[in-house]
This record gives structure tokens, sequence and C-alpha cells, in this order.
């Protein structure tokens, strides 16, 4: 069994450990933030956990209406352009800590008047040592070259930091994540039965919407990187400005469909793809009874959510589960080591 699989099943624990450990220190950031409020929060990272930090800047400007916007960091780092970051928050997120590109612009925010935040699953690395704050993600070292467990870290990451904001979270239900996790793990077996049916696969498109857009390009990576597939991810809205072209009979779609406001239209398009008689694959929950087929991969709890948020704001860790165990166990399929993509290693570092 691949390290990635043992990883992916030790998220319900990791998930836990991170609440229980940082819940406590967002009440000063909270504190913080209500007598003096960012006037636009900046988010700065590479590969998977810019995928985080996408997620992020939907959940942050629906839950509080705050701008918040993903650094460019070559314009700091090879064009060597100041910023106005003053009055502003700025949040790095890296597995290892060492992302050099995004410690650099960091340290760049941090001198130009940013109050800055980093998200680790490394408490001694450079970032930690660099930021005002340090949000740890406590899942353990993580030895598969393909991120799982910490980035399920960083989207949790991303509620408590939301929540420090003023949005109408309940850390209650926060507390109830680890066990829709556990609920998206039983679909293990099942998963693995329906990758066989791709093992020949070498082209496919990702599509979700809304606070499940971010998913759509972890899926995608996670199909590149473990399982050497070229996965293009897409916005519900934007395929259909023209890259539904490429899409004919028997190919490969892969869709997150939670309940809410994205569903009637990944509902049209579901449709129209099957008009065009593509393959397609779905993830939701019991939520959504109307994205229920033969090819849907269905968590088993009901994630919609009542109250002043969007019914899907829970959906997106759930979500991501399957799709991870759909790309590790198609990589073994295939005959390949998802721990070991070539050439790859697990700290990248890029300026």
């Amino acid at each position: 069994m691949s390290k990635m699989l043992e990883e992916i099943r030790q998220q319900p624990d990791a998930l836990d450990r991170t609440l229980r450990a940082e819940l406590r220190g967002f009440d000063s950031l909270r504190k913080r933030f209500q007598s003096k409020p960012p006037r636009l929060v900046v988010l700065a990272a590479r590969g998977t956990s810019d995928n985080a930090a996408r997620f992020g800047r939907y959940l942050i400007e629906i839950t509080t209406g705050i701008p918040v916007s993903l650094a460019a960091l070559s314009v700091c780092t090879l064009y060597q352009r100041d910023l106005k970051l003053d009055d502003a928050l700025l949040v790095a997120i890296s597995q290892s800590g060492e992302s050099t590109d995004t410690n650099v612009f960091l340290e760049h925010g941090r001198q130009r008047g940013a109050f800055t935040i980093g998200i680790t699953n490394e408490s001694a690395s450079s970032m930690a040592r660099l930021t005002d704050h340090v949000i740890l993600v406590h899942a353990g070292r993580e030895k598969s070259v393909a991120a799982t467990k910490t980035f399920t870290g960083q989207l949790l990451s991303m509620y408590l930091l939301a929540w420090a904001l003023g949005a109408p979270l309940e850390t209650d239900d926060l507390l109830k994540m680890p066990g829709w996790v556990d609920a998206a793990l039983r679909l293990e077996a099942t998963i693995r039965t329906r990758a066989e049916r791709f093992r020949f696969m070498d082209h496919a498109v990702v599509i979700g919407r809304g606070l499940n857009y971010a998913n759509a390009y972890e899926w995608a990576l996670k199909l590149m990187e473990t399982c050497y597939i070229v996965a293009e991810r897409f916005s519900q809205a934007d395929i259909l400005h023209g890259p539904i072209a490429m899409v004919g009979a028997a190919f490969p779609t892969f869709l997150l469909c939670p309940p809410g406001v994205t569903w009637p239209g990944m509902k049209e398009l579901t449709a129209r793809l099957a008009g065009l008689k593509a393959e397609r694959v779905t993830i939701t929950d019991r939520s959504n009874e109307e994205a229920r087929s033969p090819s849907a991969l269905i968590v088993p709890a009901r994630l919609a959510h009542s109250g002043p948020l969007p019914v899907d704001v829970f959906t997106p860790i759930p979500y991501i589960v399957p799709a991870q165990l759909f790309a590790a166990t198609l990589a073994e399929v295939k005959g390949f080591d998802p721990d070991r993509p070539r050439g790859l290693s697990k700290v990248t570092r890029t300026l």
C-alpha cells in the first residue's frame, strides 16, 4: 500500500488534532481583527497550497465580504516591484514552510506594512520564523510527495481564519469535519473498483464551481502528478466558453456537484455531457438527491448546511477525499508509484 493512501486515511485524526490544537489561538486573532479589520487579504502560495488559497478566497469573500487577492509572486521575486500592503493581511501557505518565493513575498509584505500569517505543517520552518502569527497544520510528517492530509489541513485553517475575520461560522460545525471525512473514506472500495475502468485514461477535464472550484484544481493536480494524465480544470461557467468543444464520446469528465447555488449550473452541464456521451464521474453527498446516478460517488453523509452560510459551505474537505482516493488507486492500477512521481520532490524551491 502506498504512503499516499495511508496518509489519506489519516485525515480524520489530523483534522481533529489541528482543530483542538489551534482553536484557542484564534480567539486572540479574532479580537485583533475586530478592533482593526484588514482592508484586504492577500494569499500567497504555490502548488497544492495555491489550491488551498483559491478555496480561501471564495470562503473569506463569501462569509466576510473582505476582498481577497491571490498573490502573483513573480511581481515581487522577478520584477522586484513594491506593493502597497499597509493595513492588509498577508497569509502565506506552504506545507514545508520552505517555499522560497512564498517566503520572499512574505518578508516583502511584512516590511511594507502587512500583518502576516503563515500556514504550515512545520513549526521549525523558515515560514514559521518569518510571520507575525503561525497557524500549524498538525498533520504529522507527510512522506508521500503528493500532498493529501496537509491540503485538507490547510482548508481547515482557512475556515478558522475566516472565523477570526468575522465569518458567522460555528466551531461546533467544524468539529464535525473529522466525522464527515471518515464517512468519505468509506468510499474507498467503490473507488478502487471504479478506477479500473480508467486504466488507459491519458486525458480528462475536472469541473467545479464556487467553494469547490479549488477542488477541481486539486483533483486535476493529483491526476497529473500521480497518474501522468493531462487533466484540465475549469469552472462550470468557463468550460462553456469554448473548451467544451473538445469533449466528445467517451471523453473522461469529473465533476464536483454539491447542493446549493452551484447545482443548477452543474446539473445543466451534466445533462449536456450526457448528451455528448462523455464518460462522467461526479462527487456529491446525500444532501443532493438530484445528483445521484450510477456514475456518482456519494459521500455517505448529509452535508447541506442551514443558516446564514451557503448550503455547500462544508462540502469541500469531504469532497476532496474521494478525489484523492481516486488518484491514488488509479496510479496503482496504472502501475505507477504515487509516492514518488517522476521529476518531483517533496519540497520545491522556485523564485
